[in-house]
């Protein structure tokens, strides 16, 4: 199995579009109703959710009509806020085939598909014109690339000159290994973290300048230990971003709230630009 192939089996087992169905007539949610808000505890599928993608969006200048690329897409989620809140347009691409089709389908559920379109692809080897997006952003993918040269390499390539380019991402701390497992890696295998020093490193030799790197790694440990503490009460609500990290979705919380007091893991946010 390759390493592309492996990662996507983590991410993306069965079919994801069925499930989050199901679980959303367990919550008592019309899925012919439903809005962005209805599906928003599931469709920011990474950590810290829709807060995290709202902070983002909040540091990021983006103008009504702009064309963004969001590598890494998921589900959808953030690429159908954006959209929605801009009034712009987002192509969103994602190495696991049943998260790219669920987030068709769901930008289609909620009237979003002329504003969000997914593709299945490597955001290694982007499938898009040079110089094509106003903006691009990585929310919590960089833990599985390889190659973060041709990642990043790519993310300017795609980007016009003075566009910005953004990235949320657990980084390697200065405390060892990771205990495993974590959201995304079940035992380390497909994980490929750097320290953020690294990443600002490769980003430089990228091309990017006016690199910006804000420490989140409190506010993600208080996000971990709220969901643990809702866990330990009985209270994890039936619609969540645990119905796509599956039966270990407890021990992976408490491992990534570890990592982070334990400084195994750095996490970051970084915003950066392609110089005009």
């Amino acid at each position: 199995m390759t390493d592309a192939h492996s990662i996507s089996d983590h991410w993306g087992r069965g079919n994801v579009y069925a499930r989050i169905l199901e679980a959303m007539e367990l919550a008592g949610i019309n899925s012919e109703s439903a809005t962005m808000e209805d599906l928003a505890p599931v469709d920011h599928f990474h950590a810290r959710g829709f807060p995290a993608t709202v902070e983002l969006a909040d540091d990021l200048p983006i103008k009504a009509g702009d064309w963004l690329v969001d590598i890494g897409c998921g589900i959808g989620g953030p690429a159908r806020y954006l959209a929605k809140r801009f009034r712009c347009h987002v192509d969103g691409i994602d190495i696991t085939r049943p998260f790219v089709e669920a987030g068709n389908k769901l930008s289609s559920l909620v009237g979003m598909d002329e504003m969000v379109e997914c593709r299945h692809g490597d955001g290694q080897q982007l499938p898009y014109s040079s110089e094509a997006f106003d903006g691009g952003y990585a929310q919590h993918v960089t833990m599985n690339v390889p190659d973060r040269d041709a990642f990043f390499g790519e993310a300017f390539r795609v980007l016009k000159p003075g566009a910005f380019f953004a990235l949320t991402e657990h980084g390697l701390g200065e405390e060892g290994e990771p205990h495993h497992p974590v959201p995304w890696s079940e035992d380390g295998n497909g994980a490929y973290l750097m320290r953020p020093s690294d990443t600002v490193a490769a980003l430089e030799r990228s091309g990017f300048s006016r690199i910006e790197v804000s420490d989140t790694g409190e506010k993600y440990l208080q996000g971990y230990k709220a969901a643990m503490e809702l866990a330990e009460q009985g209270n994890t609500p039936v619609f969540g971003v645990h119905i796509l990290l599956g039966k270990l979705a407890p021990k992976i919380v408490q491992n990534a709230a570890r990592n982070i007091e334990e400084g195994r893991t750095h996490p970051v946010q970084i915003v950066c630009y392609k110089p005009n």
